[in-house]
């Protein structure tokens, strides 16, 4: 789950410095979503409906403006707000994963987030792709997500200065 050290410094950054969405951007959120994945959305953290917010503008700056792709970036970490974990639990929770310590029930929960958020939006009926990306996000691409795909969602997660970064590279 977490990358490198300037990763976690990155998301550390995002996580801390996150600003609540504001009712423009929440109401533009609940167009994108039905309500019952909008209900799912608003239960994360602040910092987690940013970065979801921000992922799906990134996708949707790609040209992918299909419901599926935004609904997965907006949705993908869904599965975090079961931890309630804040910033320093968070960062705690990285960096134990990262040399493989043990970990607290909500550290593990943390660190289990996708296959754990997959399951809540499958219960909700929510589309496939949205499903398949929280459960893999972390991971390797499932056959069930076409590589193109996979790619812009997976540059929607990265920090807002990683993005800047990789696409400086691509291009």
């Amino acid at each position: 789950m977490p990358g490198s050290l300037s990763h976690l410094a990155s998301r550390f950054l995002d996580v801390l410095l996150a600003r609540p969405l504001t009712p423009h951007e929440r109401d533009r959120v609940s167009h994108w979503l039905p309500a019952p994945l909008y209900d799912l959305f608003g239960e994360q953290s602040q910092p987690d409906q940013r970065h979801g917010y921000q992922a799906a503008l990134s996708v949707i700056a790609s040209g992918h403006t299909d419901e599926e792709t935004v609904t997965a970036a907006l949705t993908h970490d869904v599965g975090k707000r079961r931890a309630a974990l804040g910033v320093i639990g968070r960062s705690m929770a990285s960096v134990l994963i990262l040399v493989g310590a043990p970990m607290s029930k909500r550290m593990t929960i943390y660190r289990d987030h996708g296959s754990i958020g997959a399951i809540d939006l499958e219960r909700l009926d929510a589309p496939t792709l949205a499903v398949e990306y929280a459960r893999h996000h972390h991971g390797e691409r499932p056959d069930s997500i076409p590589a193109e795909t996979w790619d812009v969602l997976e540059l929607a997660d990265q920090p807002p200065k990683a993005r800047t970064l990789i696409r400086a590279r691509i291009r």
